[in-house]
C-alpha cells in the first residue's frame, strides 16, 4: 500500500505545475492534502483522477484546507468543525455531518480553520484497517523576546507563537485520543501532514543558524519528542533514514534554496507501531529541478506491505 503525504500551497496552482502527472505517476492508495486553499465550487476538474474525496476546506478565504484521497470510499470521516465535503469520482460535491466527537480543550478556535480531517479506510487480507489524518499545523512565529524590528515579520509580542503553542499542547490531547480510539477498534492509525516543526539536527540543513527560529525552538522539538515513541506513533521516514540528513521536504521559493538543497523536513508519516514495522520503503519526492517544483513542498510517499 502506498501512502502520501503533500503540501500542495494550493491545488489549483499546483494541477497548472504538474500535480495530475505526480498523481499518476506515483499512484497512491492514499493520499492526504494540506494547503489545498480552494473554495469547493472551484476545484480544478479531474485534478483528483478516480479517486474518492473526502475534503474539509475550512471557513477562511483562501487559506488552509486539508483533504484525503482514496480508492475506495472511506467508512467514516470526521472533521471539528461537524461537516464535511465528500465526491465519489463522477459525482458532485455532497455536504454530510460528521460524526460527533468529543475536541480537545483549546481546538475550539481552530475548528474551522480547514487544519484536520480523520478519515477510516477497510483493512483487506491480512492487512488491519486503518485510521487517516491529514493536519496542517500552524506555523506560529517568535517568542516576543526573539523578536527584532526589521526582521522578516513585523513583531506582533509573541502573538502568533503563543497561538501555536495553545495549538500544540490543545493537539497532543486530541491526538492522544485519536490514536486509542483507531486502537480499540483494531485499527493502524497514521497522521500525515505539516507539522511545521523540524524535530531534529537531522531535520534542517542549517540547524545551528536556525535554533532561534519558528519551526526549530526548544519548547517545540520537545513537544514532538513528546507525541513520538516506539510504543505510541513513529516517525516513520526516519526509521527508514536513521542517520542522514534530512530528506528534505520543503525549500523557500526564493534564494535558489532548493537548487542547494537547503531546505527542512517539516512533512510526517507517524504511524502507530505495528503500521510503521511494515514500511518497507520511502522518502521525499523531490525534482530534479526547481523548474519541474509543484509546490514549495515535496510529496513524503511510503510503501507499507500488506
Amino acid at each position: 500500500m502506498r501512502i502520501a503525504s503533500f503540501n500542495v500551497n494550493g491545488i489549483r496552482a499546483a494541477q497548472r505545475r504538474g500535480f495530475e502527472a505526480w498523481l499518476a505517476e506515483r499512484d497512491p492508495d492514499v493520499v492526504a492534502l494540506q494547503e489545498v486553499r480552494c473554495p469547493p465550487g472551484q476545484l480544478p476538474d479531474g485534478v483528483f483522477g478516480d479517486r474518492h474525496l473526502a475534503y474539509e476546506p475550512g471557513q477562511l478565504a483562501g487559506r488552509n484546507g486539508v483533504a484525503v484521497l482514496t480508492r475506495d470510499p472511506p467508512e467514516a470521516v470526521r472533521t471539528w468543525d461537524g461537516e464535511v465535503l465528500l465526491r465519489a469520482p463522477g459525482e458532485d460535491l455532497r455536504t454530510e455531518v460528521s460524526p460527533a466527537g468529543t475536541m480537545a480543550r483549546g481546538l475550539s478556535p481552530f475548528a474551522s480553520e480547514g487544519r484536520y480531517i480523520e478519515v477510516d479506510i477497510a483493512g483487506s487480507g491480512d492487512r488491519p484497517p486503518l485510521t487517516v489524518a491529514s493536519l496542517y499545523l500552524p506555523k506560529g512565529g517568535l517568542p516576543a523576546h526573539l523578536q527584532k524590528p526589521g526582521g522578516r515579520e513585523e513583531p506582533d509580542g509573541g502573538a502568533k507563537y503563543g497561538r501555536k503553542m495553545g495549538f500544540l499542547a490543545s493537539f497532543a490531547r486530541q491526538l492522544e485520543r485519536s490514536r486509542k480510539a483507531a486502537r480499540a477498534t483494531g485499527r493502524d492509525f497514521l497522521l500525515l501532514g505539516d507539522l511545521n516543526v523540524a524535530h531534529t539536527e537531522l531535520d534542517v540543513t542549517n540547524w545551528r543558524a536556525n535554533r532561534r527560529s519558528e519551526g526549530f525552538l526548544p519548547e517545540e522539538r520537545e513537544w514532538f519528542s513528546s507525541i513520538t515513541s516506539p510504543r505510541t506513533l513513529v516517525d516513520v521516514v526516519r526509521r527508514l533514514h536513521p542517520d542522514e540528513t534530512g530528506p528534505m521536504s520543503w525549500w523557500s521559493w526564493m534564494g535558489g534554496a532548493f537548487d542547494r538543497d537547503t531546505g527542512w523536513r517539516i512533512d510526517y508519516h507517524l504511524a502507530s507501531p505495528g503500521l510503521a514495522k511494515r514500511a518497507v520503503a520511502g522518502g521525499t519526492d523531490r525534482p530534479a529541478s526547481a523548474a519541474e517544483r509543484v509546490s514549495d513542498h515535496a510529496a513524503v510517499v511510503v510503501d507499507y506491505a500488506d
